[in-house]
């Protein structure tokens, strides 16, 4: 059998758990490797080796080093297409293309103005840095823009590359999970019949509430 494929950072990180939703779809073994950023472990040596950057996740298969979620989440796709759902990344080149406009609206339209509100929202409070409210009000006006155009396309196909759920589904899973759980602008899906129902559905899938799961502080050790 196969070495579990290794991919490291913390399973808080959005874009470590786009990485293992993918590989949970797929069917993928793999070994989650713990990176403490508030340590500094993502700036080491022996880290900026697979991750020139210094930044989460980074992802190991044999001999194969790979960075950045989606590119990731891509080769997952392409080197297991057999196994697991099988539809996740298209069966032919249409299906593919229809994927790939809808991974790039959510990089380049979605992406900013949601990670924006989560580093705003949620994660700024823990990290006790001063929130800014001019940031906020953009991000929002930009975000209910994109959400207007998916309400539209949800209203036309089940998922947002057509009828089967798809990583330009799954792409949207991480930031959505914190604006709707974590802050107070989960309205802004909820309140979009056709957006509120693709996310239920999304969001219910075996694999990401595995994701979530992971998500969740290890209980106290008993005394």
């Amino acid at each position: 059998m196969a070495s579990p494929v290794k991919v490291y950072g913390p399973p808080m990180s959005t874009a470590v758990s786009r990485v293992l939703a993918c590989l949970l779809e797929k069917g993928v073994n793999f070994q989650l490797i713990p990176v403490d950023m508030s340590k500094g472990e993502h700036k080491k040596p022996d880290y900026l080796k697979i991750q020139p950057f210094g930044q989460v996740p980074s992802f190991q298969d044999e001999s194969i080093s790979l960075f950045e979620s989606r590119a990731i989440c891509r080769y997952v796709s392409e080197k297991y297409a057999n196994q697991g759902n099988k539809r996740l990344y298209g069966t032919n080149p249409l299906e593919k293309a229809s994927i790939e406009q809808w991974l790039e609206a959510e990089g380049q339209s979605f992406n900013p103005p949601s990670s924006a509100l989560v580093f705003q929202l949620a994660f700024a409070p823990r990290m006790k840095l001063k929130q800014d409210m001019g940031v906020i009000k953009q991000s929002e006006e930009k975000l209910n823009k994109v959400l207007d155009v998916y309400e539209q396309r949800l209203g036309e196909s089940r998922f947002l590359a057509g009828d089967e759920f798809t990583l330009a589904d799954l792409s949207h899973l991480p930031n959505t999970q914190y604006l709707v759980s974590v802050t107070d602008k989960g309205e802004m899906f909820t309140k979009r019949k056709n957006v509120g129902r693709w996310w239920s559905e999304i969001s219910g899938r075996d694999s990401w509430t595995k994701v979530v799961d992971l998500q969740k502080p290890p209980p106290p050790k008993s005394a």
